[in-house]
């Protein structure tokens, strides 16, 4: 996504010189949200980009793999041979983090890539036993299509709920609950010991039977190429960039899963791992290297869930000191839930409420002061709860 909208926002601004777009996959490049809906369920074939990129005048070098980049000489190494840039755009995206010991394992797959998909759809056609390691956005999203496709579904969580390491205990909490109601089993504090043809064995000795097993335990940036190159990257290894997408390198930019960026919004460095990070810092990335109006990147960041019948969005960026304020039952099929931080809205979870996070979408790019009480009346309007 990232790679193709850069490409696109340059020729879209104006940008008259060589654009080339190198992929390791073999695929016409394309969209990542259907791969764990339409393209898993076989309700769809792909989901290439509608780009016509020969008429926009882009070089697609497609199942060529870069290896490497050499600073001095602007060039990259691939396995056919290396290339030269006058600049260069990292958007390498990220890659799934694997289940220690399962590699090579029959029946254990990850879902990142349309291989991944098309490698999982006749599992589910033939409604296995699975088991989804990991109760994070990916792991709840397999699930739900697994149950649509009529499969026995038990997810294992090794943290006490879902989404740990997304929201705080009592937001996820009323999650924990939309896996019963679709028939798929949680299993939490279930740490996987190892995993065996036919099986997952848990740390209490336990065994889940499986006919397939899908990780989904979190993605990492896709930079391990970068090593030693000189580009410097972040404690997640990722690439660092300044807010205008640059790296540390000269000529060189960063953007998507693979990058962080500092935000003086929230103030601090973010690394968004989000479709919609991936559609909006290409237009920064393209205006600043045609360097007529240079802008500054600084979203507020967005992203959606489809899972168990219901629709997940949240916008912003909440930290644990800000103060929570529910709309709505959590029990029931809509809610929302605000982030207030100096009484100014963060960050918003909206489950089957868009209005609300369309409102808050606004109210947190204007910075502007909530009042709480008026806040917690889901029957209120969310433009209508300012101070």
């Amino acid at each position: 996504m990232a790679g193709v909208q850069t490409a696109v926002a340059l020729r879209e601004q104006g940008f008259t010189g060589t654009v080339t777009l190198i992929g390791a996959e073999p695929h016409q490049p394309y969209d990542r949200p259907p791969l764990s809906k339409a393209v898993l369920l076989g309700k769809a074939e792909g989901s290439a980009f509608d780009v016509d990129f020969e008429a926009l005048g882009i070089e697609l070098h497609l199942g060529r793999e870069v290896t490497g980049v050499r600073l001095a000489d602007q060039e990259l190494d691939t396995g056919s041979g290396p290339v030269p840039y006058d600049v260069l755009v990292l958007a390498t995206g990220a890659e799934p983090v694997t289940l220690p010991g399962a590699e090579g394992v029959p029946g254990v797959h990850l879902l990142r890539t349309l291989d991944d998909a098309e490698r999982l759809r006749p599992v589910l056609a033939r409604q296995h036993d699975i088991v989804v390691v990991g109760a994070g956005w990916i792991g709840a999203e397999f699930a739900t299509a697994a149950r649509e496709a009529g499969c026995a579904v038990t997810v294992v969580e090794a943290a006490e709920r879902p989404l740990a390491g997304a929201l705080p205990a009592e937001v996820a909490a009323p999650m924990s609950a939309w896996y019963a109601d679709s028939g798929a089993v949680l299993r939490t504090h279930a740490r996987v010991l190892r995993v065996e043809p036919g099986a997952v064995v848990l740390d209490d000795g336990s065994r889940v039977p499986a006919g397939a097993v899908v990780v989904g335990i979190g993605a990492r940036p896709a930079t391990r190429w970068l090593a030693g190159s000189g580009i410097e990257l972040g404690w997640y290894g990722e690439v660092v960039a300044d807010d205008h997408l640059r790296t540390s390198a000269p000529d060189v930019y960063a953007v998507g899963d693979c990058a962080s960026f500092p935000s003086g919004r929230y103030g601090e460095r973010l690394m968004v791992h989000h479709w919609d990070n991936a559609l909006q810092g290409p237009r920064t990335v393209a205006a600043n290297v045609i360097g007529e109006a240079p802008e500054v990147y600084d979203p507020v960041p967005y992203f959606w869930s489809e899972q168990f019948g219901r629709f997940v969005q949240y916008v912003g960026h909440h930290a644990p000191a800000d103060a929570v304020v529910w709309r709505g039952d959590p029990a029931g099929p809509a809610w929302s839930v605000c982030w207030l931080r100096e009484g100014r809205l963060a960050a918003l979870l909206a489950v089957g409420r868009p209005r609300d996070l369309a409102q808050g979408r606004r109210l947190i790019e204007a910075g502007t002061v909530m009042d709480p009480e008026l806040l917690a009346d889901p029957a209120r309007p969310l433009k209508a709860a300012t101070a």
